[in-house]
Parts: C-alpha cells; structure tokens; sequence
C-alpha cells in the first residue's frame, strides 16, 4: 500500500484541518511532527515513504534529498510554489510536484509583522514577562505615530505594511531595485535610495524574496546606517539579514533592537546567539503565515491534490514533465 506522511506538523493539528478521508482509504497516512537535523536525518526517517506532504519550506529538498530518497514518488507542498525544493532535481527523478492554492497568506504575515512592530516599540513582551514576574513598568516605549517607517520590498506583504503605516500616521518609504517612484506612490510610498531608508527609517521591515542577489542584503555596512534608536523588522527569510552581523550589531547597542519571525536555520537552536537580547529582541517561530484560516486552506488543499494524486489524475503539477511521462 502506498505510504504518505504529512511532515512538520508542528501544532500537531493537520488531521483537524482538513477532509483526508479520500486519501486514508487510498494510502496509509502518518501525520509527522519531527524536527529534522540534517538531510540524513530527513532520509533515515522518511525512507518507507512514496508521497510527502510539505508545509511551506519547513524541510528543504535540494537535489541531494531526493538522491537519499529513492520510494519517493510524490511531493505535495502547501502554497503555489516552493523556492526549496529543487524541481529539475524533482524531474529526473520522476517525482511529481504539486502546490495548493492560498488567498490571504501574504495577508496574514502582514497582521504579524505589524503586531511584533507594536510589541517592540511598545516593549509589550518584556512588559508581559515583568508583570508575570510580579514587577510593574519596567521599560518606556516609542509612539509609532510621526516616526518613519522604511519597507524593503514594496510586494505582496510590505504593500500591506505601507497601509497600516499611513493609518498609524507614519512617513512610509520604500526601496527595492526595481521600484519606480510612480510604482511606490500607488502603495501610498516614497521611493528612496537603500542608504536614505537606512538612515531615516526609525522601523526598517524587510519584505523580499530570498535569491542568490537578495541574500545577505542586510549586512554589516547596512546595518550602520541605520539610526541607534532603529528597530529592524524581518519576517521573510533569514538569510535576506546577515545573523552574525545582526547580533555584532546588537551587541555593540547600534541599532535598539531586531524583530525576527525567520532565522537562517530553523528550528532556531537553543544556544543560537539572538537569545542573549530578550529585552531588545523579540523572536517569533516563523509563524506569519500561520493561522486556523490559512492552515484550513493549506492542509485543505494538500489533501485533495494528494487524492488526486492517488487517483491518477494529479492536479496542480509544479514539473507537468513527471505527470506526462506517467500517462
């Protein structure tokens, strides 16, 4: 019978959020919540599998994981693509990939990062934890209102950023390398260079794509210019931000403080040294794009396009080279 698992079920909740009946009387399921170390780790507890259901970018599959995983025939990953897995590797190895659909993803990341912007300015975590310990107004925070926000990547999510923005009546620039000026004032936007951002901006959020050119764009040099009383924002992915730059950063007290929802290897490690600033860094479990309305549409649309995978009539196919070669 085939096997199927459903990976990094971390809330341990995927069977809750949708309909798998179609795909348990196919296959037998198991709904996974491991941690993998590393590729071998991956390998040694994924072999007996055929099919795999991925959320999102949890486990990386470069080339070299399908090579220690020669059962598997199908990748289903939640989202409508999946920068983590290597599809021509996917191809030659005959595994076919599909994606699911999701409409408020970006939303929803958006309404997190927002919310860690008025934690940090307002020290609400470390409020919390104060008043948990029985102590009272330990910290002063900022007003977000007058003060200038800098979005790096004017996309799906900093769009959204640039709104709340206004509503909070902050100055709101944007830079990325192909943003026009004419392009940032339709999201209510000044287009300014990299360094002006860095320098004016009292919140620079960093909204981008991961590629070989974005990676590390927020490096030692960027990160001196910005303001000693700046808060750096990234919930997109880690390595867009140079981690040991970051925490030198932060060390040294030149920027106030950092809000992270993604870091260069998650899970992020108990010893990792952006634990050391728990009063001027919040860090969140890559969770922006985590609620009940995108896991219902998630894990709702893995398990059909599993069943129609199981049924032979696979849909919404990354590599459509696998699916023909299978007719």
């Amino acid at each position: 019978m085939t096997k199927v698992a459903v990976l990094n079920d971390y809330q341990r909740v995927a069977p809750s959020f949708a309909d798998w009946s179609e795909v348990s009387a196919a296959a037998e399921i198991d709904f996974l919540d491991d941690v993998y170390r590393d590729e071998d780790h991956a390998a040694e507890l994924l072999a007996e599998y055929d099919a795999l259901c991925l959320m999102r970018e949890r486990l990386p599959f470069p080339a070299s994981q399908f090579e220690k995983l020669p059962n598997l025939r199908c990748l289903v990953t939640a989202g409508e693509f999946n920068r983590a897995i290597d599809l021509e590797a996917a191809t030659r190895h005959g595994v076919l990939v599909s994606g699911t659909t999701n409409s408020i993803g970006r939303l929803v990341t958006a309404e997190l990062t927002w919310g860690l912007i008025i934690a940090a300015a307002r020290n609400i975590v470390v409020e919390d934890r104060a008043v948990q310990a029985g102590q009272w107004q330990t910290k002063v925070g900022f007003s977000l209102f007058g003060k200038t926000l800098g979005i790096i990547g004017l996309g799906g999510v900093g769009r959204y950023l640039a709104r709340y923005g206004h509503a909070f009546d902050m100055e709101v620039v944007a830079w990325s390398r192909n943003l026009t000026e004419e392009k940032a004032l339709e999201d209510q936007a000044h287009r300014v260079d990299k360094e002006e951002l860095l320098g004016r901006s009292d919140i620079v959020s960093v909204n981008m794509v991961l590629s070989a050119e974005t990676e590390g764009l927020i490096d030692a040099e960027a990160l001196s210019l910005m303001k000693p009383t700046a808060i750096l924002v990234n919930t997109s992915r880690g390595p867009l931000v140079d981690e040991g730059a970051l925490v030198e950063a932060l060390r040294e007290e030149r920027i106030a403080g950092a809000v992270l929802d993604v870091y260069d290897k998650e899970p992020l490690a108990a010893d990792h040294p952006l634990r050391e600033f728990p009063d001027r860094v919040i860090l969140s479990p890559h969770m922006g794009y985590i609620s009940r309305e995108v896991y219902k549409d998630f894990y709702g649309e893995t398990a059909r396009s599993l069943a129609a995978y199981l049924r032979g009539e696979p849909i919404r196919v990354l590599n459509p080279e696998v699916a023909a070669a299978s007719r």
